[in-house]
């Protein structure tokens, strides 16, 4: 491979692959930094991080492919998304690192930054008013005490990697921290609930169904505007604002 690719690119981040290896350049290092941390104590596989310097995180490519992508088709058995299911649960259930991710924000500090997105995006034009208040009520049931796991924080399905029915690593710890654990499982269903029966089939136990949900329509209303503002589109077929209308 003799060229640069260019996987994700923002005004805060970017990655890009060179044959083999990745390059995460961050403006922000403390998130490379909570990556690295996160990475040595997750009890899941993760890709070799094969050096560190300021600004950047080099790690080796994962064998397998992901279950798909939000906004197009996924792949997998069951016995797959039960694997990654099972994954996802023995994260949770390991020793918390020291410090708050990305899914243990406050309630009121969620409380607030959803009341500014749901303001932003009816007056703004972005989405109608009853989607968003419909979505706005649903999120209400995320909004509650939880018991902190050991969570990704931004567990999309294009981030956890399978080879058949084995994950062979996950990826992109930058948000990783103690938080919710159902927000890591509504992230990674987003877009695809209908194999979450299969996802919690390894997960293997009990969980809130309406919190998941809950979760779902909490972070497609925070994303909207960011993703707009950082050259994503949420209005792509199966993103985040076809997630806000199923639940009208």
């Amino acid at each position: 491979m003799n060229e640069v690719k260019v996987v994700v690119a923002h005004s805060e981040r970017a990655t890009l692959r060179v044959g083999d290896v990745f390059l995460k350049v961050d403006a922000d290092q403390a998130r490379i930094d909570v990556e690295f941390e996160a990475m040595s104590l997750a009890p899941v596989p993760t890709a070799e991080v094969l050096w560190r310097k300021p600004s950047v995180l080099a790690t080796a490519a994962l064998p397998g492919t992901t279950l798909g992508r939000l906004g197009g088709p996924v792949t997998g058995s069951p016995a797959a998304w039960a694997a990654a299911g099972a994954a996802i649960r023995k994260l949770h259930d390991a020793p918390l690192p020291p410090w708050p991710g990305r899914a243990g924000r406050s309630i009121d500090a969620l409380t607030t930054e959803l009341d500014d997105a749901c303001e932003s995006l009816v007056t703004n034009g972005l989405l109608p008013a009853d989607l968003v208040t419909r979505n706005r009520r649903i999120a209400e049931a995320a909004l509650r005490p939880w018991t902190p796991a050991f969570t990704h924080g931004d567990l999309q399905i294009a981030h956890v990697f399978l080879d058949g029915d084995e994950v062979t690593g996950i990826i992109d710890w930058s948000e990783a921290g103690q938080g919710d654990a159902l927000y890591d499982l509504a992230t990674f269903s987003l877009g695809h609930e209908e194999h979450l029966d299969d996802l919690l089939a390894g997960y293997g136990t009990d969980v809130d169904l309406d919190v998941i949900h809950a979760w779902s329509s909490l972070r497609s209303l925070l994303a909207v505007r960011p993703l707009i503002e950082q050259g994503f589109d949420p209005f792509a077929p199966g993103c985040e604002v076809d997630v806000l209308r199923s639940r009208m």
